[in-house]
């Protein structure tokens, strides 16, 4: 008996231990949260100051403190170069205490940004890159992929598309990881299904004039032309298609990664008819509704599919602080993958061991001028894609355990 009330009492010690010293790495008494984003580019509507408005009301549903120690949100602008996100990330990590950077559009970024992470053991939660890798060959431990994967957008606009007679195809891609990584994956369900590739061309991050690109895919022939870029790229692209009377010469464009911030910058005339695949869309329920107006009332606009992953995967992760009782990495992003995801953004997350947030997508068309009710009544649901059917599994993803 004494033996075992010894035992018992060496067993509370150390979980006393464990807990003190989880407390202990409440790094700086704060809960620090970095959004990492371009806040001054081609990729500021679709994420920017809207993802710092998003996370704000995801630490707001805390009290913006969680057991006393307050929630802190710090933004910077990585200006889509994988040597500036890198730097600021190494500052915020080392220097500055910051438990979570969030948002992270540009893959290229994206990927430096986590493997700094990863070496250090903080968590990193993307939802505005595309590249797989991220839950692929570079996944990390502490590693999430929230709104969306370029995986996800071929499944659901590259299939669709084809399944209308788009069986062939002529790519102009973003020459970088994300628009690689996406040409990859919609040739891949193109091919699957037995179509034809004519050709790519590759543009520049952020490219001003694409008249050449435009008319290489012209003359190609082929029946549709494959968008496999993001932001202003795609507007532009779409824009000066239509000065070239592409679409009324017979060919299709396929925006593979299209935002409601996009539409609304194209305006329905020149959209309308386009088909996209999305993570979130305001108008799906009550609940989409009530929570997108209180953004737009901060940040005078819809939420896009990144603001809206921001929002829940950074009330995601402050749930997990709350119950593991620390913000340490690795004990956080163990809690985080352990629990279902369940609020504005999904009502059936799950997420896979490398850090894959698994959800249902949603192919959507936009909507004609005379369809619309009003400012952002854009699109039309056409149907819901399981999220088995839009995300690759953990078995398919090329995540070797050892990340």
């Amino acid at each position: 008996m004494i033996a075992r009330m010894l035992a018992g009492a060496g067993v509370m010690t150390a979980l006393a231990a464990t807990v003190a010293g989880a407390n202990a790495q409440v790094s700086d008494d704060v809960i620090r949260i970095g959004v990492l984003n371009d806040r001054s580019g081609l990729y500021a509507d679709l994420s920017g100051e809207g993802s710092v408005v998003a996370a704000r009301m995801a630490a707001e549903e805390f009290g913006n403190e969680i057991d006393g120690k307050p929630i802190e949100i710090v933004a910077a602008d990585h200006q889509n170069k994988p040597d500036i996100g890198s730097n600021i990330a190494r500052q915020w990590y080392d220097a500055e205490a910051v438990d979570i950077i969030v948002d992270v559009p540009t893959s290229s970024v994206a990927l430096a940004v986590q493997e700094i992470a990863r070496e250090r053991g903080r968590i990193f939660l993307d939802a505005g890159a595309g590249t797989t890798d991220l839950t692929g060959k570079a996944c990390s431990p502490t590693g999430f992929h929230w709104a969306y994967d370029n995986h996800a957008l071929a499944a659901g606009t590259g299939r669709a598309v084809f399944e209308e007679g788009g069986d062939s195809w002529f790519f102009i891609t973003a020459d970088y990881a994300f628009g690689h990584s996406l040409e990859q994956e919609t040739i891949a369900v193109v091919e699957e299904m037995g179509g034809q590739v004519l050709g790519t061309v590759r543009h520049p991050l952020s490219t001003a004039d694409f008249s050449s690109f435009l008319l290489q895919a012209q003359g190609s022939g082929a029946k549709v032309i494959g968008l496999a870029n993001a932001g202003t790229d795609t507007t532009n692209a779409i824009k000066q298609a239509a000065e070239f009377g592409i679409v009324q010469g017979g060919q299709r464009l396929a925006g593979l990664l299209l935002f409601i911030s996009d539409i609304h910058a194209l305006g329905l005339e020149t959209a309308q008819g386009l088909v996209l695949t999305t993570g979130f869309y305001w108008d799906m329920n009550d609940e989409t509704r009530e929570w997108s107006e209180r953004f737009r009332e901060r940040h005078g606009a819809m939420p896009t599919m990144v603001h809206a992953g921001v929002y829940s995967g950074v009330r995601h992760y402050l749930q997990a602080v709350r119950d593991a009782g620390t913000d340490e990495g690795t004990a956080v992003a163990g809690r985080m993958k352990e629990t279902p995801v369940q609020d504005v953004f999904t009502a059936n997350g799950r997420i896979l061991p490398n850090g894959r947030m698994v959800h249902d997508m949603y192919l959507a068309q936009v909507k004609t001028p005379d369809e619309s009710a009003g400012e952002w009544d854009y699109y039309r649901i056409l149907r819901t894609i399981p999220g088995d059917q839009a995300y690759l599994s953990f078995e398919e993803s090329g995540c070797a355990p050892e990340r």
